[in-house]
């Protein structure tokens, strides 16, 4: 029996998306390598993120009830010892700044082999990672010769678990050496223009080269205004210094996971799709019928943006400014 343990992860009081769609990961591989998947909550209000991860699906919920936020000696020093007490083989961990951060130190101290940034699992007698290289335009797939290993998952490649369970929460007395935690969190400040969180968006209206003139992003904003939408751009429009960098989707920008993408004169580079794919819903308004954005797309509208997007903005109540 081979168990797979998985590390929620959560920021200021609230679980992200990733740890939920580490459950839906954490379950296919479990199922597929014939083992039960265990999560561990490390920080924080343990008990409510234990309560709201309880998904169909896992086995069990370990907790370890240490400061509020993350800390990598805390971390580093807590889930080797999740891992004994799960009788784990495999550690599944987000690909984010705290994943990464923690992973390489843990798969060390585990002696585990260790693979980054997966997005597709497949267990079986030899499981197969595969990740994406070169921007995204190659897919390259590992065989892990090792029953025990450890990966980081991209986040918004797994549908986020749904579904009530019925695991059972354990709170675990790690043994933490206070000596060793050389850092603490003292507060959060957000850098680069940090109006606002577009991974956190229900709705993003997002402009690409298409708009063509800085002065025209006011066309865009005033349909993201109609709409109650957040603005959000493709990396050329970032550095053309049109918007702040928070405002970026796509590979060197922010992963968003939204009800509804908008990509309005976007093109559809692989770089940009490996941030925005994950959409409920995607709506593009491209005037090339074969821009590489319509492969994506639930709805298409091959036109001018300058001619549809004010009609847009009249119908949801808006008034569309004179350019």
């Amino acid at each position: 029996m081979t168990d797979v343990l998985a590390i929620a992860e959560h920021r200021r009081g609230e679980l992200r998306d990733v740890s939920f769609e580490l459950i839906t990961a954490g379950r296919e591989l479990a199922s597929e390598v014939g083992g039960d998947l265990h999560l561990g909550v490390i920080s924080g209000d343990v008990d409510a993120f234990a309560d709201d991860l309880n998904r169909d699906g896992v086995d069990a919920i370990h907790t370890v009830d240490d400061g509020e936020e993350f800390n990598h000696d805390v971390y580093a020093q807590a889930i080797p010892q999740l891992f004994e007490e799960a009788g784990a083989d495999i550690l599944v961990t987000p690909n984010s700044v705290n994943g990464l951060d923690y992973a390489p130190a843990v798969a060390d101290d585990l002696d585990l082999p260790l693979v980054t940034d997966s997005v597709a699992l497949d267990g079986g007698d030899v499981t197969e990672v595969t990740r994406e290289q070169y921007g995204g335009k190659v897919e390259t797939t590992y065989d892990v010769d090792s029953e025990s290993f450890a990966v980081t998952v991209r986040p918004a490649e797994w549908p986020q678990a749904e579904g009530d369970g019925d695991a059972e929460v354990t709170a675990v007395d790690v043994d933490i050496d206070e000596d060793a935690i050389r850092s603490e969190v003292t507060g959060f400040e957000e850098v680069g223009g940090g109006d606002v969180d577009i991974s956190e968006a229900d709705v993003l209206v997002s402009i690409g080269r298409g708009i063509e003139e800085e002065e025209n992003l006011v066309l865009v904003e005033e349909l993201a205004d109609a709409l109650g939408a957040t603005l959000s751009s493709s990396r050329p429009i970032v550095d053309n210094g049109w918007l702040p960098k928070n405002r970026q989707v796509g590979q060197s920008g922010k992963v968003v996971t939204p009800d509804v993408y908008i990509a309005i004169g976007i093109s559809g580079a692989v770089q940009h799709v490996a941030g925005m794919k994950g959409a409920d819903t995607i709506v593009a308004i491209n005037t090339d019928p074969s821009a590489p954005i319509y492969d994506l797309a639930d709805y298409g509208i091959v036109d001018d943006l300058f001619d549809i997007v004010p009609e847009l903005i009249e119908e949801f109540g808006g008034e569309a400014p004179n350019l």
